[in-house]
């Protein structure tokens, strides 16, 4: 197997039953449906902050300036106050992720999926009756702590109960339900914005996927690993029968399993103390670069503000809200192609002929209308060139959707060893995090000051994270988990550190 320039050699492990079984399948599809809070909310506030009663209400200002006559196409939507509506979710995130390490290690993977969908529920009860911007903001940190727990919980759990040679697969159905979440969003959002009262609408019935992915997370059993982790070893080789198979022989698999969770409690030893050693170091800088490099790319903007930025570039508001929905469906079918064929091609691959795509769309788009507005923005874009726009940001939504959307989940989830693998995840969602809050926070006044640039600003380092995963991110697909230390022993790079 190539691992950056090396091979690995022959199997890692015969002792792992890699057989595919219904309840694995129907195990993973219900705790990958953790993925419709994040997914819903990344579609339903972009739609929200264009529809007329909503900001008359909380944000008349950018009301105001939205139906001037004359604007620059590129600062309508220009106001801090708007942003942190969005953005104020990922604080809060980011704050959860760093605690859901310790929560998941102490009370299991599934149970901070469960905490995670009670506190989105009741976040989006309050946006939903929501009087003033103070209860949109507080209904908005208590949805960002429910993201906070899934997205630290969910990746983990199926990396942990899927079978190594699909790991990749079953890993991906987390991205997929975000996607389902961003597309169900905008359709309702185009439904809702046509009433006064629509926008409550909207923002109250993000209690439903958290009532789904909650219900469902309480019908699962939490993974052999955190199970064993926690003492309990006779539900832990159940859940491994279950999910293996009733009649398949789990004791190998069990007995490593078993042999790594010794080692680490043996260790004894903080576990974001431990993560900060040498022979941690690839695996540090992989949970932090690999998010940063996600949300560089530049989608989750593009997902939030798709309404808005669609609207800004010359399409009606109902035309921008369907533009939206046509992005969300295209990110959805291109993932179901990575779910076929990250392990097989593997993740490399994958990264690079997705940062590729991107990177030509990204420059496409400033091309565009660069040509088209005028480099201040002043000229008004045709509905023809609107729609180019919106044709490349679908390839580049597709090249996202199979390649950096499900891998820079999956990478994180997979690379570290049992004993700091729930504080390695909950790095990597904290990076997410922190740079979305950063991202969409400054997003629509990047638009209003660098207007076409800043599609060169994302292109740019789309360039320079391809460039990272063929130098520095080893092949991991079909790899166990407990054997995942060979590919960093054998990368080029990496092994002076894991050997040192």
């Amino acid at each position: 197997m190539a691992v950056g320039g090396f091979a690995v050699d022959g199997p890692v492990s015969g002792a792992v039953n890699g057989k595919i079984t219904a309840s694995v399948v129907i195990t993973c599809i219900v705790a990958a449906t953790s993925g419709l809070i994040f997914g819903y909310d990344i579609g339903i506030s972009g739609g929200v902050t264009t529809m007329a009663p909503f900001l008359q209400k909380f944000f008349p200002a950018v009301y105001r300036k939205a139906g001037e006559a004359e604007r620059n196409m590129y600062c309508m939507y220009d106001s801090q106050v708007l942003t942190a509506f969005t953005s104020s979710l990922y604080l809060a995130g980011l704050a959860a992720s760093l605690v859901a390490s310790r929560l998941t290690a102490a009370i299991g993977r599934r149970n901070t999926m469960v905490i995670g969908g009670l506190t989105f529920l009741a976040g989006a009860a309050i946006n939903g009756g929501a009087a003033n911007v103070a209860m949109l903001i507080l209904g908005r940190i208590l949805l960002g702590f429910g993201v906070g727990f899934t997205n630290q919980a969910t990746p983990v759990y199926l990396s942990e109960v899927a079978p190594p040679k699909w790991r990749g697969a079953f890993n991906t159905g987390f991205q997929f339900f975000i996607g389902i979440g961003v597309v169900v969003a905008n359709c309702l959002n185009f439904v809702t914005a046509k009433r006064s009262w629509g926008w409550r609408l909207s923002l109250g019935l993000a209690v439903v996927p958290a009532a789904i992915m909650t219900i469902g997370a309480l019908l699962i059993s939490d993974t052999p690993s955190s199970l064993i982790e926690r003492g309990k070893l006779e539900q832990a080789r159940q859940s491994l029968c279950k999910v293996r198979g009733k009649h398949s022989d789990v004791e190998a698999e069990f007995a490593e399993l078993k042999k790594a969770s010794d080692v680490a409690k043996e260790a004894n030893r903080e576990p974001f103390r431990t993560i900060f050693e040498r022979q941690y170091r690839p695996h540090l800088v992989m949970a932090i670069a690999i998010p940063f490099f996600q949300q560089v790319t530049g989608i989750n903007i593009i997902a939030f503000y798709a309404p808005v930025l669609f609207q800004s570039v010359g399409l009606g508001s109902d035309s921008a809200l369907i533009a939206a929905i046509i992005l969300g469906l295209v990110n959805l079918a291109s993932i179901l192609v990575s779910t076929g064929v990250v392990d097989r091609s593997g993740r490399r691959f994958l990264f690079m002929e997705g940062g590729i795509q991107m990177f030509v769309c990204q420059v496409g788009v400033a091309v565009l209308l660069a040509v088209t507005t005028g480099v201040s923005g002043d000229k008004q874009i045709s509905k023809d060139y609107a729609i180019l726009v919106l044709v490349l940001m679908c390839i580049y939504a597709a090249g996202f959707g199979w390649s950096w959307g499900p891998l820079s989940w999956l990478i994180p989830s997979e690379i570290f060893p049992i004993k700091i693998r729930p504080t390695g995840q909950s790095i990597s969602v904290a990076v997410n995090f922190a740079t979305t809050f950063v991202l969409s926070q400054t997003f629509l006044t990047m638009l209003c000051h660098f207007k076409f640039g800043t599609f060169l600003f994302y292109a740019g380092w789309i360039a320079l994270m391809t460039i990272f995963v063929a130098l520095f991110l080893p092949e991991t697909k079909g790899i166990p988990l407990d054997s995942m230390n060979l590919v960093w022993e054998k990368h080029w790079y990496w092994r002076r550190f894991v050997r040192g």
